[in-house]
């Protein structure tokens, strides 16, 4: 039963620098969902939280009570370790497709709830739903079902899971209250553990590409979800991976299917691999699976996780004939390239205008409702550190809109800063979180 309080308050309290404690966050989210709090008190609230944040036992209050405000899968009656992957946000960021077959084939259940492109990043469901027929609405039974057969699933969120968070985040995006550690921590969590997790595995990342583009923040992000993981009692690590380049080859929808699939036929990008095997490892010593990164390129060159793929997709409705044919996923039919205005070593590229231009070119959405084209996108030919000539291509622009494709290429030339000196890679995956 919900103790009743002042919403006046409360917001009055936080805004102060006191501690809320159980109780009165509760209330504030269960009549907020319900309709009974408007989105002005809300909005206040939000702020308030903004500026004076929250500590570790209010984080765990505001997680468990947007968790609770909806469904919480039971997936009690599979017999398997059930860990999920959830990401940050990137710009090439296709490692789920990758890594949810991958862990499968080792014995782990993967009960993955994917989001779709948000913001300048793209989502994992867009990807997957370039696929022909590829179904993300699986119900609650089919998604059960699917886990005990093939222990991999990756579908949106339902209706039912975490709807206070739904409601919540929608008001933070008009109320510049997006960037705020605890808040983003307890949103994401709670959409996670709604899964009936064993474990979790955060890919934090940081860089020009990343929401949080500062490493300490992004450090501090990830300590916070880990730390709130663990309380809610699911095993969590946090790996910090930098995203001061487009991850991998190519950005874009069905480029990235493709992409993922070269990845599990063992021709994937070098850095691709690398972040998707950072965190297989990690979800294999959370199952105490032994083997580690062998285990993972035996699952890879043996053709297990390619088949394991092909399973997902099968079941979820799509052509998987599109594992050895990519003609039938959806392809731009022209080409520009994007070639280098000056001779010299690539110093850093702009990622964020990356993910920009993408959606300028069609293949991210502007407005929420928005429809997306899967076909259009970037190939990536030369990364930070590399040596250049003047007039050596550095990227394709992909797609079927000459016109607009021209003109995003002088901006995507752009992106690209080249000095005279030698420029040092950064590590990819630079640091885990465990507590």
């Amino acid at each position: 039963m919900i103790t009743h309080f002042n919403p006046v308050d409360l917001i009055r309290k936080k805004r102060d620098g006191k501690k809320l404690d159980e109780k009165e966050i509760e209330y504030l989210i269960a009549e907020y969902t319900s309709g009974s709090i408007p989105d002005y008190q809300m909005a206040a609230f939000l702020m308030a939280v903004f500026f004076q944040g929250l500590d570790g036992e209010e984080t765990i209050h505001l997680m468990r009570s947007m968790l609770h405000s909806g469904a919480v899968m039971d997936l009690s009656g599979i017999n398997a370790s059930k860990i999920d992957k959830h990401s940050t946000g990137g710009v090439g960021d296709k490692v789920s497709l990758v890594l949810a077959p991958l862990i499968a084939c080792c014995g782990i259940c993967v009960p993955m709830i994917s989001g779709r492109g948000l913001g300048h990043t793209g989502g994992t469901l867009d990807k997957l739903e370039s696929i022909p027929g590829f179904r993300t609405d699986l119900t609650a039974e089919k998604f059960r079902t699917q886990l005990k057969e093939i222990g991999v699933a990756m579908i949106g969120q339902t209706s039912e899971i975490a709807p206070a968070d739904r409601k919540i985040y929608a008001l933070r995006d008009v109320t510049a209250t997006v960037d705020s550690i605890p808040l983003i921590a307890a949103s994401i969590m709670s959409k996670k553990l709604a899964e009936d997790l064993d474990g979790l595995v955060l890919d934090v990342k940081f860089g020009s590409g990343a929401f949080m583009k500062d490493y300490s923040k992004a450090k501090s992000l990830a300590q916070t979800m880990v730390q709130t993981g663990r309380r809610a009692g699911v095993k969590t690590v946090a790996v910090m991976t930098s995203m001061g380049d487009p991850l991998g080859t190519y950005v874009g929808n069905s480029l990235e299917v493709i992409e993922a699939i070269e990845c599990l036929k063992g021709n994937g990008p070098d850095d691709v691999i690398e972040v998707t095997l950072a965190l297989a490892e990690q979800m294999l010593k959370i199952a105490g699976i032994r083997g580690g990164r062998g285990l993972l390129q035996k699952k890879i060159s043996n053709g297990e996780a390619l088949k394991k793929l092909w399973s997902v997709i099968e079941n979820q409705g799509g052509d998987s004939r599109v594992i050895e044919d990519y003609a039938r996923l959806p392809a731009g039919k022209t080409r520009v390239e994007v070639l280098a205005s000056r001779s010299g070593y690539i110093r850093a590229i702009d990622t964020f205008a990356v993910g920009t231009l993408l959606i300028e070119l069609g293949g991210g959405r502007k407005l929420k409702e928005a429809r997306i084209d899967p076909s259009c996108g970037f190939a990536f030919h030369k990364k930070t550190g590399d040596y250049v000539k003047k007039g050596v291509c550095l990227a394709e622009i992909i797609g079927s809109n000459t016109t607009a494709m021209h003109a995003i290429a002088l901006k995507l030339g752009r992106a690209f800063s080249v000095q005279s000196n030698p420029v040092r890679r950064k590590k990819l995956v630079r640091e885990i979180v465990r507590s």
